[in-house]
Order: C-alpha cells, then sequence, then structure tokens
C-alpha cells in the first residue's frame, strides 16, 4: 500500500464576510511575494507544461506557481494585459489537451495552493484548488473524521474534480463531491480586463453569485475563471462543530477482487456476465438500500489482457456486510459457465480502503485515450455484441485496452437535475472506454481501436451515447474532444447536449456574466451565447 504523503494544513483563517470581492489594485496594495515563474530552460519546466496523459505538452512562455489568492489575480491580470492566453491547472489529470494547445502563453500550476482547514465564519471546510484527493481525503478524516465522495484516483486535484462533479466509492450513500459544495472562490476577469476575486456560495442573496457557484457543481473546469477555494459543508447540516458539517464514511469497507479467465470464456458467457452487471444495477438503482455503500468497477479487458475483474468496496458498519459483497459477486457470476477465482476479499479500515491499489488510478508516466458514456439502464444485445468483438480483435491486442464500467445509481439520483449542473441523475452507471501506452509511435493504433471500439457500441445513435432511454451522454471530467467532430459524431447531437443537457442554456448565460470576455476557454468549454 502506497504511504500517504505529509499533509500540508493551516490554521482556520477565519471569515470573508458575504462575497468577497479582491480587486487588482488591493492585490498589489498587499504586495505578495510573487509568484513563483518557471521559463523555458528551468530543471522543472518539462514536468510543468505536461499534465498527467504524456500525449499533450504544451510550450507556454511562462508557468506560475502561486501560492496565495492575491498571486493568481496579480498572474491574470498580467496575462490579459500583455495579450497572452491564459490557463489553469490543478492536478493536471485532464484528459485532453485543454491546458496544452500551443496558443496558451500562461500556466497557472496550482499545486502549491493546497492548504485543508476549517473556517469558522463560514462553518465550512476549506480546500484550496491545488488540493489532491488523497490530501483531502486523509486531513478531513484525521482532523474532524469527515469525508467527500469524491473519486479514487488520488493525485487528481480539486480544482478540476470538484467542478465536474467527481464521484467514486462514498457516492451511492452521500452523492457527488459537488452536492457538498458550499462556496468557491473564482479569480474572474471583467469586461474592461480587471481581474478580481469573488467568493460565490449557494445560499448567495445575489442571483449571480448563485449562478456562479452552481456552474461550479458541474459545469466543467476553465470556463468561467481559475478557482483558488473550495468550502464544504453538506446541505442541512447545522451548527458549527466541523465534525458535523459533513459526511462520515464508514469505520471499515470490505474489499473485493473476483476475475473471470477469457480463456473459456465464449460470446454467450460474456454478454451474460455484463448484463447481469447491468441488471443487478437497474434493480438496485434507488437510494435506502442496504447496498448504498456498494461501489464497483468491472474492468472488461481486452482478451490479450487475460482476465475480466470485478473490483468492489462495500461500507462495512453493518455486521452482515460480508455477507452482502457475497451476494453481489455471485449475482454477477451466475450463469456464466466459467468459473470465477477470487483474488482479493479482506476487511480493512476506512483510509486504508482510500489507498487499495485498484482505487490508484493509471500510469501518470503513460500515453492514454478516454471517452465516456452514462448509462440508463444495461447495455442492449447490439452494445454488447460490439463490445465481445472489439475486446477480442486479433488485428489489435493490448493488455491494458478495455472498458471500465463503475457503479451510480443511490444518493446520486436523489437531487433534482437542475438543482445543480449536473443533468444525468438517473444514470445506474459510467462507462471509461480506454487505452494506455507508452511508445509515442504507438499513438494512432492505439487511438484508431479505441474510436472504433466506442464508435462500435454506440453505432445505433451516431457513434455517441446519446440521451435516451438506455444511454445518457458523456462526463465532463472525462472530456472527449471527438464529441466536437462528425466523423465521430454522426448523431447531430452537438457535445454540449452530450456533457450539460438542458443545464447548457444556464452555463452560457453564467459565462455571458462572469468571463464576458471569454478570457477562460478550451475546445470544449461553455461557450458565450449567441448575440
Amino acid at each position: 500500500m502506497s504511504p500517504i504523503p505529509r499533509r500540508r494544513v493551516l490554521a482556520s483563517t477565519g471569515a470573508l464576510a458575504g462575497a468577497a470581492l479582491i480587486p487588482t489594485e488591493a492585490a498589489a496594495a498587499a504586495r505578495p511575494t510573487p509568484a513563483g515563474r518557471v521559463l523555458p530552460g528551468d530543471v522543472r519546466y518539462p514536468d510543468l507544461v505536461r499534465g498527467f496523459n504524456l500525449r499533450w505538452a504544451g510550450k507556454p512562455d511562462y508557468v506560475l506557481l502561486p501560492t496565495t489568492t492575491e498571486q493568481v489575480v496579480r498572474a491574470v491580470s498580467d496575462a490579459v494585459r500583455s495579450g497572452r492566453r491564459v490557463t489553469v491547472r490543478s492536478g493536471g489529470h485532464c484528459f485532453e489537451d485543454f491546458t496544452t494547445t500551443p496558443d496558451i502563453k500562461v500556466v497557472i500550476d496550482l499545486s502549491q495552493l493546497a492548504a485543508i482547514s476549517y473556517d469558522a465564519g463560514r462553518r465550512a471546510i476549506e480546500v484550496e484548488a491545488g488540493a489532491t484527493l488523497v490530501e483531502v481525503y486523509d486531513t478531513m478524516f484525521r482532523r474532524w473524521g469527515v469525508t467527500v465522495p469524491g473519486g479514487q484516483c488520488l493525485s487528481v486535484g480539486a480544482g478540476g474534480h470538484v467542478p465536474g462533479a467527481g464521484y467514486g466509492p462514498m457516492s451511492r450513500m452521500y452523492g457527488l463531491i459537488s452536492d457538498h459544495l458550499y462556496a468557491v472562490e473564482v479569480v474572474v476577469v471583467d469586461r474592461d480586463g480587471g481581474a478580481h476575486a469573488v467568493v460565490a456560495r449557494r445560499d448567495d442573496p445575489d442571483a449571480r453569485l448563485r449562478d456562479l457557484w452552481w456552474a461550479h457543481t458541474g459545469g466543467g473546469g476553465g470556463s468561467f475563471g481559475v478557482v483558488t477555494r473550495f468550502w464544504f459543508r453538506t446541505p442541512g447540516a447545522t451548527g458549527d462543530d466541523p465534525s458535523g458539517l459533513l459526511p462520515k464514511p464508514p469505520s471499515h469497507t470490505w474489499l473485493s477482487s473476483v476475475i473471470w479467465p477469457w480463456e473459456g470464456l465464449t460470446e454467450a458467457g460474456f454478454t451474460r456476465l455484463v448484463r447481469n452487471y447491468g441488471s443487478w444495477y437497474e434493480r438496485h438503482r434507488a437510494a435506502g438500500t442496504p447496498f448504498d455503500g456498494l461501489f464497483s468497477r468491472f474492468n472488461l479487458l481486452h482478451k490479450a489482457g487475460g482476465v475480466v475483474q470485478l473490483a468492489s468496496s462495500l461500507a462495512s458498519d453493518g455486521g452482515d456486510a460480508e455477507q452482502r459483497m457475497r451476494e453481489f459477486v455471485a449475482a454477477i457470476g451466475e450463469g456464466v459457465g466459467v468459473p470465477s477465482m477470487v483474488t482479493e476479499h479482506r476487511r480493512v479500515p476506512w483510509l486504508h480502503s482510500v489507498s487499495w491499489a485498484n482505487n490508484a488510478g493509471a500510469d501518470p508516466t503513460g500515453r492514454a485515450d478516454y471517452k465516456s458514456a452514462n448509462m440508463r439502464r444495461g447495455f442492449t444485445a447490439e452494445q454488447l455484441a460490439a463490445m465481445y468483438r472489439h475486446l477480442t480483435r486479433t488485428d489489435y491486442q493490448h493488455q491494458t485496452a478495455l472498458v471500465s464500467i463503475a457503479s451510480l445509481g443511490g444518493r446520486i439520483g436523489a437531487v433534482a437535475p437542475g438543482h445543480t449542473a449536473v443533468a444525468q441523475r438517473d444514470s445506474i452507471m459510467r462507462a471509461m472506454f480506454f487505452a494506455t501506452w507508452h511508445d509515442p509511435a504507438e499513438d494512432d493504433r492505439h487511438v484508431a481501436w479505441v474510436r472504433e471500439f466506442y464508435k462500435g457500441v454506440f453505432a445505433a445513435t451516431g457513434g455517441v451515447p446519446v440521451p435516451n432511454e438506455v444511454t445518457d451522454g458523456c462526463f465532463i471530467n472525462y472530456p472527449d474532444g471527438d464529441l466536437n467532430d462528425p466523423r465521430w459524431n454522426s448523431s447531430g447531437v452537438p457535445w454540449h447536449t452530450l456533457y450539460f443537457k438542458d443545464n447548457y442554456a444556464r452555463l452560457q448565460r453564467t459565462k455571458a456574466q462572469w468571463d464576458p470576455r471569454n478570457v477562460f476557454h478550451h475546445s470544449q468549454s461553455i461557450r458565450p451565447p449567441a448575440r
């Protein structure tokens, strides 16, 4: 098990009353320490112009490493004044080239803005945007015994994860991480080009500020400004004790890993296996069942990978948790015709489960291509046939090519689609189609397979999972530039509908209010409304 890195925690900084507005002039008067500036030729530069996916590398004039909001305000102001395009990175896990295109001249790297503290004035736990998920989980738990229902990949940064409405092992119990977002601090640029830091709360009396908060509950990153801080408090939480303001995790978790070998797995057996998985989550989509605390990933590797794996975790405060886990695994394997092998079955304390190897995420030194699909029901017969065909292709064989199908449902569906920016509330599963590799010379081969696989599965709807009774679009935190391309999306449904559905119009209005100059943009950022 990987060691948990040393926490960076600051004491409470107190409250800023109302919606704090920090003009550029005030930041200059405060004389903050200049943010670290990394130029080409600096030993740090090759690392800081890349994110998680090594397919993408930028060539900015410089990378800034701020440690305060005031430094971010100054950095944005300087970039706008000098006519340089500016973008922001926290954990660097964007799957596409949103922070590395050639026209980007300034990258604001928030990795050093990573403190976690309790804000007594706002009665909320404050998380700076550069904090990684492992830091968030560890600090919240050790200091206050609470958590937020975020994702599994521990090196993901809060700055992108939260605005995209991240999900993970606790989401069927407690919803999405953005469902617990109380306030957000964003450095925005006004119509005159001035940079300011604004705090927007979910209960703000100003409707414009409420819209800005709302846009960061699922509208994705990079569209409205630079997020510097989040404050978390569960809706309805009362009092001023931080240990009672966010969900408490279970004391223990059951972990299970089960594999089915591809050898002997016929198309009929494969179809039964995946259909069992979808049917189980159809039956258990509602909240308030003994399986609220269950999360699973069904990793359907290419046949070259040798196996199909079901990795699951279950909150185990209840005495019958082990039996429930066994029932779940048995239901998935029923009638498959190939015996399964249990590779892990154990109970561990909750914080230890956070660092479980099956939750760690992909190789940060590799290259990859990703696509996503929200599923309202199990896969159709045609979709399952396409999955089997592409996962058993002999003209393409690669051990780390797969579709990973994660569980949704439960409390995620208890929130109305318009209450936050997340429109896909009734999905029961989320599929990620991807391949990972290392050799740049193999880019075209692997990207082609992922494209063909995805297009084949959703051939009946123009190559993408259009919103209908079975599928419900895509996940903005797994961005896919091909959704903009009619060669791969012939559905007639635009990329923004696949991500945001009917919520897109409100996101556009918020964009016009808070980024009227369209300073913050990328190929799938929120577009200003047409005039």
